[in-house]
Order: C-alpha cells, then structure tokens, then sequence
C-alpha cells in the first residue's frame, strides 16, 4: 500500500516510507555565495560576512563550468539578514555601490527550480537552497539553487542522474 498525505501506517504496524514533501517547496535557511566576472575590485558585506576581491575576467574568459558550479559557501543562514551592500568597480572604472535586499526577492521563501512538479520525487528532502549573487561588469543577478530528488533518472540507465541541481535566475539590476 503506497502512503500519501491521507494515509497513515499500515495496521499490521510495517514501517512504510511515506512521502517527506510539502509543496510548494519552501525553505528557512538558506547559503550565500558570489561570483565575479569583469570587475577591478569588489566587496560584499551579507549576514555579517565581507567578501571582497580584485581584478576578474570576463565570463566568456572563464570555463563554462567555473559560473555552473557556483555554490554557496556561507551555510545556514537564517531568513532574512538585512540587505547585502555591494560596491565595486565596473569594467571601464566606474565605482558604483547597490543595496540588494535578498529577503524582499525571496519574501515568500518558495524555493525555485526548474523541473515540472510531476517529475519531483516526494521524497525531495529539506532543501536550504544556495543563493548565489552574481557581480558581472554593471549588473548584479541573484540566482537560487536547489537540490530536487526526481522520480526518474534524467538519463535512462544512470542511476545518479535522478536530481536537478541548477541556478534559476531570481532577480536582475544593471546599474
């Protein structure tokens, strides 16, 4: 007998597993990273934490997979710390400085993914997805990333590709 919602433990007090998932998704941690691309010089202050750096190239100068593996390495945040203050210095010199209030684009913590609701496993665990900005030139993006079990794998016969793991665009300002 299959468990969903409605249903409880078998009489015969077999253990079951059962569904784990509730949607929509939503989530109340979450991890921060950043990526930089065409900029001189960069500093980020987010839930106390200061990320700064120097000079980066260009995406199109780094490997593809370099922006694709972004992760968010500041684990376990809290929703919602106040807004991130950004300043660095754009590709042509200019220095130019942004507040991005993560807790306004994500004020109703659903979690993004990109993967149609049928072909998500109810067995997706809890998710703290990993928020990733991105400083690129003049424009900042602010991307989610999120772990979903899938019912079947992605790639008949591969075993390990039964989750979607991939940045989903947020929110985008060009300054």
């Amino acid at each position: 007998m299959a468990m969903t919602h409605e249903t409880t433990q078998a009489a015969s007090g077999a253990s079951q597993p059962g569904p784990l998932t509730e949607f929509p998704l939503r989530f109340l941690r979450h991890n921060f990273g950043i990526a930089t691309y065409a900029v001189q010089e960069y500093s980020v202050l987010y839930a106390n934490r200061p990320y700064t750096g120097g000079p980066r190239p260009a995406r199109e100068q780094v490997h593809p997979n370099a922006f694709k593996g972004t992760r968010g390495g500041h684990l376990m945040i809290r929703n919602f710390p106040p807004p991130a203050v950004v300043q660095w210095i754009s590709r042509d010199g200019t220095p130019l400085e942004a507040e991005v209030d993560i807790g306004e684009i994500f004020k109703d913590e659903l979690v993004l993914y990109d993967v149609p609701r049928e072909e998500i496993s109810d067995r997706t665990p809890s998710i703290n997805p990993d928020i990733v900005m991105e400083i690129n030139d003049r424009t900042i993006n602010v991307y989610m990333r999120a772990f979903i079990s899938l019912k079947e794998p992605r790639i008949p016969g591969n075993r390990h590709s039964d989750a979607q793991d991939e940045l989903v665009l947020a929110w985008s300002r060009t300054y």
